[in-house]
This record gives structure tokens, C-alpha cells and sequence, in this order.
């Protein structure tokens, strides 16, 4: 008798639940340099204005534009500045080059501005030159409000005249710019002297410097044989509390220098520039003597005497261009301002800016085939001199409608197929809500009849085309979609939509 073995049971084994491997970036997105700054859309109005403003008044006062290269040779400021300065010391970007040149990212315009003036003979050009210029520079300094490692000035330069209305003038653009930008600025004003006054007077400073020294900072025990007017203005509270009664420059003045001084005062007074006698204004840069001035804003009556608050300096500086290679003495004065603390002290004030392009008309497309033209209409608008703006990626009417209303433009172009198919376009009046239908053909006629009977608001707008980018507009607002009227004919107009 056979007896049947049971078949094996096999039990079934579950595999372990493996977790989904989290997926790893293969590189760590790229970051900022420290003290770097991305210059993003929302700001760029601010600088479009600052620029402008620059523009509007250099030019009145005669000013001529000139721009120089970001690198230089490092012995250009060497030279200028002064190796024992601390922009050459510890901030400037030097290097050599795959040449085996030392180089260096420029710190600041007047060196650079002033080698422009030597190598392209602008002795031989009427006298004085006078030169602006915005941009870039480089500085390896501590990060903090106002201040980056690549910052942005504008500076303003005369060369070839030494008279004391010239730094009066200097003084007068920085404060009516600033003016023009909405702020209130003062003046601090002081004189440095020159090669012949100033060495009895830093051997009287370090005299009294120096019955103090344990008493300084480790900076200041440097300056005493270095770069000693920088005593004066040294930021460390004991360092302060020593400088109060250090000897003042103004007591050990030449005649010229104090004549010069006087003069300039003068001037300031007779264009009623409010100004400050600071004697602890001395300036960093070795190139400097006689006149040396910074501005500060004045917030809410009180003026802002922090040196990051400061939003320019200038001065003369009269033997730097003979130090750098020019044949005889040529006198020079200029100052500089950072775009950066400018539009800090702007916020600040909540200056609400006009906005830099406010368009006249919106053009809204539907549909790819009016896509196409509507790219070509655009361009013959701004050709017949319309300021035009439009979005061609978007396909929702509403979404176009509600940009046209935040841009506040008086009217809205509306080509959809329909219009194509027929020759014409939708003229939508932003202010009332009603339309109309033209001959295409006929646009530039229509809108210019149309404008120049459009009311003009007495109020400055402002959000235009470049703001409304910037500000990046919200598009989730339900705005009613128009629907394009079929039997309406060319020159009908249709009833108000009612939003």
C-alpha cells in the first residue's frame, strides 16, 4: 500500500520594504561671494532714477562722460592712494595676471580718472576738464548696511583749475542731487592743507598722539607714523574720546590754504548750502589737501553722523597728477558718492519714485496667430513714437487686462483671430470700460486722436511697464473676460463692460 507524500508547502516570503532612495544633488547650487550683492529688478528703479538725475545735472554744469576700464595696474594705486592706506593694504583686489602683470580690480574713479587725463593728453583740451562717471568698485572690506565688496558710485572729477569756486560747485551738484533724489543732506566741511602747512601740523598730532599712546587702539598705534591724520577720524570710542581735544588743522594753516578755505566757505554761503565745519573730516586717501567735504543725511531733522551713513566725500587734490606723470602741477577737485547708501537713505524716507516708463497703451493678443502680429504691431507703435507694452506669452485675456490696469496705461489694444481675419483691432478705454472697433490701418491715427484728448492725473504714477515687472505682478485676481462683440462694425462703439 503506497502512501502519498503531502507536497511541501512553501511559504511565501515578503520582501522588506526598501525606502525610495532620496535623490542627492550632484552639485550644491553656486551661492554668492560674501559681500557680494545681485542687483534684482525691483531695485533697478532706483538706480535708472539716481543715474538720470546725474546725467540731467552733470550735463547742465557741463560735465562730459567718461568711462575707464575696471582693471588697472596695481601700482596705479599704489602710487595714488598710498601704500599705507588701508584701501591698499587690506581692502584692494590685487593679483597677478597671466602675463605676470600686477593687477588689480580698481577701488575707486580718481586714480583711474586722473591716469584717462595724462595718457590721452586732455592737457592740450580746454581747461578745466571736467568728467562723471558710474559704475563698479572693488573694495575687500567688511560687509555690513550700505556697504558690499562690489559696490557702485558715481564721481564726478574737474581737472586743470585750482580756484575755490570750483570745489564750491562740486559741493553745490552733490547737494542739489541729492535734493533732486528726495533727501536732505549736510554738509561737513574741512581743510587739510597742503605739502607746505600739513607737515607741522602732523608733527604737532603726533606729538599729541603719542603722550596718549597706550591708550589708542591697535589701528591707531600704526597711524602714528603711517598715516597719522586718520587719528582723527578712527571709529573705536576710546580713540574718539583722545581726538576731541587733538590739535585742529584749521589753527596751523598757510595763508594760501586758509585764503582758499575761506573763499570756498564764501561761496557756500552765498548759494545758501547749509554746511558743517568738521575738523575730523580728513579723508582716507593719501592724494588729498586744502578743501575735503562728506555729506550726511539729515533724517527727520537730525543729521546722521555714523561713517556708514556718510553718502559722499570728495576733495582736492592738486599734486596727484604730477605724482602720476604729468609734466607740471595740475590742480583737480572731485567727490564720489555710493549708489548704495543712496538708496538706503531712500527707503528709509519712503521716497515713492515716479515711475521710469509709464506706457500709453497695453496690447493684448489672442491666439497664436495674432501672436505673430502683434510682435510686429508692437514695434511699429514704438516706431510712430507710442509707448507700448504687452505680454505675448500669456493667453488669457483677463490676465492681460488685469497687468493693463496695474500699469495704469489709458488704453488696451485687443487683437484677437477674429480681428485679424476682418482688418481690425479692439480699442478698449481703460478709464471708462467701453471699446471700440477700428481699421487696423487706421491705429496710429486713432490712438494719437484719442491720447491727446485722454485727461492727464496730476498725480505722478507710480507703477509703469519696468515696475510692474520688477514688483512682479500678482496675476491671481479674477478679472471678467471680454467677450469680443460680433456684431459690433468698424467705428461702433460698444456698451461699457461692467467690471
Amino acid at each position: 500500500m503506497s502512501t502519498k507524500k503531502k507536497p511541501a508547502v512553501t511559504k511565501k516570503v515578503e520582501s522588506p520594504v526598501v525606502a525610495p532612495k532620496k535623490s542627492r544633488r550632484k552639485y550644491e547650487p553656486p551661492q554668492l561671494l560674501k559681500g557680494m550683492k545681485d542687483i534684482l529688478p525691483e531695485e533697478q528703479s532706483y538706480r535708472m532714477a539716481i543715474l538720470r538725475k546725474l546725467e540731467d545735472i552733470a550735463i547742465s554744469y557741463g560735465y562730459q562722460r567718461i568711462d575707464t576700464p575696471i582693471l588697472e595696474q596695481a601700482s596705479l594705486f599704489q602710487r595714488s592712494i598710498g601704500e599705507h592706506t588701508d584701501v591698499v593694504e587690506k581692502e584692494m583686489y590685487n593679483f597677478e595676471d597671466k602675463s605676470g602683470d600686477q593687477v588689480a580690480l580698481r577701488p575707486e574713479f580718481t586714480a583711474s580718472i586722473a591716469r584717462a587725463y595724462i595718457e590721452h593728453g586732455m592737457q592740450n583740451r580746454t581747461q578745466p576738464v571736467k568728467l562723471y562717471t558710474v559704475g563698479p568698485l572693488f573694495r575687500h572690506d567688511r560687509p555690513q548696511a550700505g556697504r558690499y565688496r562690489q559696490f557702485w558710485q558715481l564721481d564726478l572729477e574737474v581737472i586743470g583749475e585750482g580756484q575755490p569756486v570750483i570745489d564750491a560747485e562740486l559741493i553745490s551738484i552733490g547737494y542739489f542731487l541729492f535734493k533732486d533724489l528726495g533727501l536732505d543732506a549736510m554738509v561737513n566741511i574741512n581743510s587739510i592743507g597742503d605739502e607746505q602747512c600739513r607737515p607741522q601740523y602732523i608733527q604737532h598730532l603726533q606729538e599729541y598722539f603719542r603722550a596718549r599712546r597706550k591708550n589708542l587702539c591697535d589701528n591707531c598705534k600704526l597711524r602714528l607714523s603711517k598715516n597719522t591724520l586718520r587719528l582723527l577720524d578712527c571709529k573705536e570710542p576710546a580713540c574718539q574720546e583722545i581726538a576731541q581735544d587733538a590739535p585742529q588743522i584749521i589753527d596751523h594753516l598757510c595763508a594760501p590754504c586758509r585764503d582758499h578755505f575761506v573763499k570756498v566757505l564764501e561761496l557756500l554761503d552765498e548759494t545758501q548750502i547749509p554746511y558743517t565745519l568738521n575738523p575730523k573730516i580728513v579723508r582716507g586717501l593719501d592724494y588729498y589737501s586744502r578743501t575735503a567735504w562728506e555729506f550726511f543725511p539729515v533724517m527727520q531733522g537730525e543729521e546722521q553722523m555714523q561713517s556708514q551713513a556718510a553718502l559722499a566725500g570728495g576733495g582736492r587734490y592738486d599734486a596727484l597728477l604730477q605724482k602720476l606723470g604729468a609734466t607740471q602741477p595740475v590742480p583737480a577737485s572731485g567727490f564720489a558718492a555710493g549708489i548704495e547708501r543712496l538708496i538706503l537713505a531712500m527707503k528709509a524716507k519712503n521716497i515713492m519714485l515716479p515711475s521710469l516708463y509709464v506706457p500709453d497703451v497695453y496690447l493684448a493678443q489672442l491666439g497664436a496667430s495674432a501672436q505673430k502680429r502683434s510682435l510686429r504691431l508692437m514695434e511699429q507703435l514704438r516706431q510712430a513714437g507710442f509707448k507700448v507694452w504687452g505680454n505675448l506669452v500669456k493667453e488669457s485675456l483677463s490676465a492681460q487686462l488685469k497687468v493693463a490696469n496695474k500699469l495704469g496705461v489709458s488704453f488696451t489694444l485687443i487683437l484677437g483671430q477674429k480681428e485679424l481675419l476682418d482688418g481690425t483691432i479692439i480699442v478698449r478705454d481703460m478709464d471708462s470700460n467701453s471699446q471700440e472697433i477700428v481699421d487696423i490701418k487706421k491705429i496710429e491715427k486713432e490712438l494719437a486722436k484719442r491720447l491727446e484728448k485722454a485727461p492727464v492725473s496730476s498725480i505722478p504714477k507710480t507703477v509703469g511697464a519696468y515696475d510692474a515687472i520688477a514688483a512682479n505682478i500678482d496675476e491671481t485676481a479674477i478679472i471678467p473676460e471680454v467677450v469680443t462683440p460680433e456684431i459690433v462694425q468698424p467705428g461702433q462703439k460698444t456698451l461699457p463692460i461692467v467690471e
